[in-house]
C-alpha cells in the first residue's frame, strides 16, 4: 500500500499577516521532508472562496515549487476543478503538461466538478451541470495532451476551434486521471471511466471492503469505458493523520485539527453561511466541539492517529481491504509544523516499512492481474477522429488579417510595412507606426 500526504492549507482564524506566507513555506518543508523520507504522493487541493477551510486557490504553483525541491514524490493535483467557469480544459491541459515535464513526469492529474456554493456561484458553475461539465472538459482535456493537433471542439460547455496545445506531457499518453470521490457511485463512476478513485468520505476499513470490491468489479467488466487514453486502476482513501509514541499525545497533537477540518468541510458544503471576509468558523467550532463526536486515545476515529502499533494495525485493516493508497491530512485545523514533521519521521521508521516490503512484486502481479481487462477497455474507448494534413485550417496572422482587409477596403493602398505588422501584433491589432531598419551597409 502506498501513502500520501495533503494539503487544503487551512488558516483558522484569527489571522495575522504572515500567516498565510508561514503556512506555504512550511508545507513546502513537509513535502520535501516526505519525498526525502519515501512518501509516495502529495496531493494539493483546488479551493476558491473557502475562508480558513482552504486557501489553496493556486495548487499547480505550489505543485511546481514542489516539483524543484523534491526527486522522488509524486505529484497530485487532488483536485483540479474542470468546469470550464473555473479553467478553460485548454489552459488545464497546458498545466498539466508543463507540471510534468520540470517534475520529470510525477503528475497525478486528479479532476473534479466542486460542490461549494461559494465556489460554483462565484465562477457561474451552475450546479446542475457540473457533473456533465467535468466530464465534458477531463475528456476533452485528455485529448488535447495526446493529439497532434487537437482537432477543436464544439461542445454544450465550451469550443475552441482546431490548435496544437502545446507543451505535451512526459508521461505518455498523458498523466494518470483521478476523480474525487465522496459518495459510492461516484466511485462506481470513476471506475466506469477508468480512472483513480480519490475517496473523501473517511470511511471505515469494513465499509472499504465493499467500495474497493465493487470499484474493481466494475474496472473488470464491459462497464469501464476509458474517459482518457489510459486506465489508471487506483483507490485511495482520506484520514487523519498524527503519530507518536504516547497515544494520548498523539491525540492531543492531531485530533482538534482533524475535527475542525471535518467542521468547516461541512460548513462550506452542507450546513454554514459564510459573510465573506467576517465569518470566523474556528470560533463556532470552539463552541460546538463539546458536541461533536468524541475523538480521544480508545475512540474509533481518526485511523491515522494513534501510535505506531495502532497505524499499523489501523492501515493494515485497509491493506487487507485492497485499498491502493491512503492519504493523511496532516496540516489541519492548527496542528503545529513540528508536531507534523516528527510524525512523519516516526512514521516512515516504525510503520511504513510494513506496508512496502514487497511493493514490487504486489504492483507487478496486480498490473499483470488488470492488463487483459484493462487492453480491452481500451479497446471499446470511442476516440476523437484526428485530423488529416489537408484538414488542417490555416490560420493567418493578425497583422496580415488586418493588412488584407485594408487592402480590400483601398486596393490602391500601400502594402503594410514589416515593422507596422509587428507593431499590429504587439499592440494587439491598435496601428502603432514603426520605423523600418535602416539596413548597415553591407548588411542583406
Amino acid at each position: 500500500m502506498k501513502f500520501g500526504v495533503f494539503y487544503e492549507h487551512q488558516i483558522p482564524r484569527p489571522w495575522n499577516d504572515d500567516d498565510e506566507h508561514q503556512l506555504f513555506k512550511e508545507a513546502l518543508d513537509q513535502v520535501e521532508l516526505a519525498d526525502q523520507l519515501g512518501i509516495d504522493y502529495a496531493w494539493e487541493v483546488e479551493h476558491h472562496f473557502l475562508e480558513e477551510y482552504s486557501h489553496s486557490s493556486a495548487p499547480e504553483v505550489f505543485l511546481a515549487a514542489c516539483s524543484q525541491r523534491t526527486k522522488n514524490i509524486r505529484l497530485g493535483h487532488g483536485i483540479t476543478l474542470m468546469p470550464p467557469g473555473y479553467n478553460h480544459p485548454a489552459r488545464v491541459a497546458e498545466r498539466i503538461a508543463t507540471l510534468d515535464l520540470i517534475s520529470d513526469g510525477r503528475v497525478e492529474f486528479g479532476t473534479g466538478e466542486s460542490s461549494a456554493a461559494l465556489e460554483l456561484a462565484g465562477y457561474g458553475v451552475a450546479v446542475d451541470q457540473k457533473r456533465d461539465m467535468w466530464r465534458e472538459a477531463t475528456e476533452q482535456c485528455a485529448n488535447m495532451m495526446t493529439m497532434d493537433p487537437y482537432p477543436g471542439f464544439d461542445g454544450q460547455f465550451f469550443s475552441m476551434p482546431c490548435r496544437n496545445v502545446v507543451p505535451k506531457p512526459l508521461q505518455k499518453p498523458h498523466p494518470p486521471i483521478w476523480v474525487a470521490c465522496s459518495k459510492r457511485e461516484t466511485i462506481h463512476m470513476a471506475a466506469r471511466a477508468g480512472i483513480g478513485a480519490l475517496t473523501f468520505a473517511f470511511i471505515d476499513p469494513a465499509e472499504a471492503v465493499k467500495w474497493v470490491g465493487e470499484y474493481y468489479d466494475i474496472i473488470k467488466s464491459e462497464e469501464c469505458v476509458p474517459i482518457g487514453h489510459a486506465v489508471n486502476a487506483n483507490i485511495a482513501m482520506v484520514t487523519g493523520f498524527s503519530c507518536h509514541e504516547d497515544e494520548t499525545e498523539a491525540f492531543e497533537r492531531g485530533a482538534e485539527g482533524f475535527q475542525f477540518f471535518g467542521y468547516a468541510l461541512g460548513h462550506h458544503y452542507i450546513y454554514g453561511e459564510q459573510v465573506p471576509g467576517r465569518t470566523n468558523i474556528w470560533e463556532t467550532f470552539q463552541a460546538a466541539k463539546g458536541k461533536l463526536p468524541p475523538m480521544g486515545p480508545g475512540s474509533s476515529g481518526g485511523s491515522g492517529i494513534g501510535t505506531p502499533a495502532q497505524l499499523r494495525q489501523n492501515l493494515a485493516l485497509f491493506a487487507d481491504a485492497g485499498v491502493d493508497q491512503v492519504i493523511f491530512i496532516q496540516q489541519s485545523g492548527r496542528n503545529r509544523h513540528d508536531h507534523i514533521c516528527e510524525s512523519l519521521k516516526l512514521f516512515a521508521a516504525d510503520v511504513m516499512p510494513t506496508f512496502k516490503e514487497g511493493e514490487a512484486e504486489r504492483d507487478a502481479k496486480k498490473a499483470a492481474e488488470l492488463a487483459p481487462y484493462i487492453e480491452a477497455a481500451l479497446a471499446r474507448k470511442p476516440r476523437m477522429a484526428p485530423l488529416r494534413d489537408d484538414e488542417i485550417p490555416t490560420v493567418v496572422a493578425l497583422g496580415r488579417q488586418i493588412a488584407e482587409t485594408d487592402e480590400k477596403k483601398d486596393p490602391d493602398a500601400p502594402p503594410a510595412s514589416l515593422g507596422e505588422s509587428v507593431a499590429l501584433g504587439q499592440s494587439g491589432g491598435i496601428q502603432v507606426p514603426v520605423e523600418e531598419p535602416v539596413a548597415e551597409s553591407g548588411d542583406d
